[in-house]
């Protein structure tokens, strides 16, 4: 599972049994629309796995992620991931509000 930083500033996620290769493919324009339209790319981050299918679960988990939230896995702040894995939607922060105030 890689991440790549693209022309634009974006993110890109993905898993491959080969990173060199796929690397290759991905600066070349050959890779993944995304990548294409906003190459050349950097390798900034990955993570090995014994298996294709692991990579790829981990692949689609990081890709739901925030920006703020990969930035985080990226430069390795592991007490951060924790934080900004929490729920921030308008209705969740309502409630908590709710649950601390019957404290």
């Amino acid at each position: 599972m890689y991440i790549l930083l693209c022309s634009n500033n974006s993110y890109y996620t993905g898993s491959t049994k080969d990173l060199d290769k796929r690397l290759e493919e991905h600066q070349f324009g050959l890779g993944s629309n995304h990548t294409r339209k906003y190459g050349p790319v950097e390798l900034i981050y990955f993570e090995e796995f014994d298996r294709i299918d692991f990579a790829f679960y981990r692949e689609k988990q990081i890709q739901g992620w925030s920006r703020s939230k990969k930035q985080a896995l990226i430069e390795n702040r592991k007490n951060d991931l924790k934080m900004l894995a929490e729920c921030r939607n308008k209705t969740h922060f309502s409630l908590s509000r709710l649950d601390k105030q019957g404290d």
